[in-house]
């Protein structure tokens, strides 16, 4: 029993050295290769992108290319996933379709990560009336919860915009929306680094409070950042597809998985034309599970206490 002892003990202790030699993010990336499932939705995922970026490539048809004398024709050789009411190559409208709604999650995370970052740094390092000022302004917009106040803010605000300027504010609102949770994830970290004795070694030597948050503070918060924005941007999918099926987000001519699903809502077309909405829909499912899968694994490769 003693040897069992000692021999796990060195293990750990071997465990520990390796992760001291290789690095952080190194032992991240080693942390994060063994977990296959993780690895699984980083490939759906590659394959969704590289077939939105390259679909031109891909598909001899225009997005809105439209054929009235092949009108929601059924799957075959010449249309792989059929056409919808205009004629329109469908697959051909699935891969542009993905370009904007994974421009969207992508946009919408990056706003999302940059207020709640910002937010929460700010608020945790200086602390007392800032930190409650900004604190309780956040559990404000976490109060009302987030479908209905999209909806109520996009039908208001995008009532008389252009159709390409509509996807924009889609993004806006989104990412407008979703930065409290990391605003107080960061701001519970930085309320424990900025006692640290580099933080107090940098306020002695006089280096400004922005930069002491930018280069000191938030850098030791990327690995929460990073994560937050993974699971930001799966979340910012599912909400662009809702608004577009209620037609209030991205509106066609330009396609999104979201507003192709809308198909679906023609009982006649829910019966009779699944591919009209059944490739989106999976789609949707494989970007938000993927990503999910991805946010997941990089979750328990930056824990600390993660040993697998």
């Amino acid at each position: 029993m003693d040897t069992k002892v000692i021999v796990e003990e060195s293990q750990e202790l071997q465990n520990i050295t390796k992760e001291e030699s290789v690095g952080p993010w190194k032992m991240v990336w080693l942390r994060f290769k063994k977990k296959k499932i993780a690895l699984t939705g980083v490939i759906i995922l590659i394959i969704l992108v590289l077939s939105a970026v390259f679909a031109p490539f891909l598909t001899p048809y225009s997005p809105d290319e439209m054929n009235f004398s092949n009108v929601n024709a059924a799957p075959s050789r010449q249309n792989w996933m059929g056409t919808d009411n205009l004629g329109r190559d469908y697959f051909t409208r699935l891969l542009y379709g993905g370009r904007v709604s994974l421009m969207v999650g992508v946009i919408s995370a990056f706003i999302s990560v940059t207020l709640g970052s910002t937010i929460g740094g700010i608020a945790g390092f200086f602390g007392g009336r800032v930190d409650n000022i900004l604190m309780r302004f956040a559990e404000i917009v976490m109060s009302f919860p987030f479908l209905p106040l999209a909806i109520t803010i996009s039908a208001v605000v995008g009532a008389n915009v252009a159709p390409e300027t509509k996807m924009y504010i889609v993004m806006m609102i989104i990412g407008c929306l979703s930065w409290p949770g990391l605003s107080r994830i960061v701001r519970g970290q930085i309320l424990s680094l900025k006692e640290q004795e580099f933080v107090l070694a940098a306020k002695a030597l006089g280096i400004p409070n922005y930069k002491i948050i930018l280069k000191h503070l938030i850098p030791n918060t990327i690995g929460y950042i990073i994560v937050s924005a993974a699971l930001s941007m799966a979340n910012a999918i599912m909400a662009e597809s809702g608004l577009s099926f209620l037609g209030l987000g991205v509106v066609p001519p330009t396609p999104t998985w979201g507003n192709m699903v809308q198909h679906a809502r023609n009982l006649h077309v829910l019966r009779t034309r699944p591919w009209l909405w059944i490739p989106p829909g999976v789609a949707i499912l494989l970007a938000v599970m993927s990503i999910n899968l991805l946010g997941d694994g990089l979750r328990d490769a930056i824990d600390p206490k993660s040993n697998n």
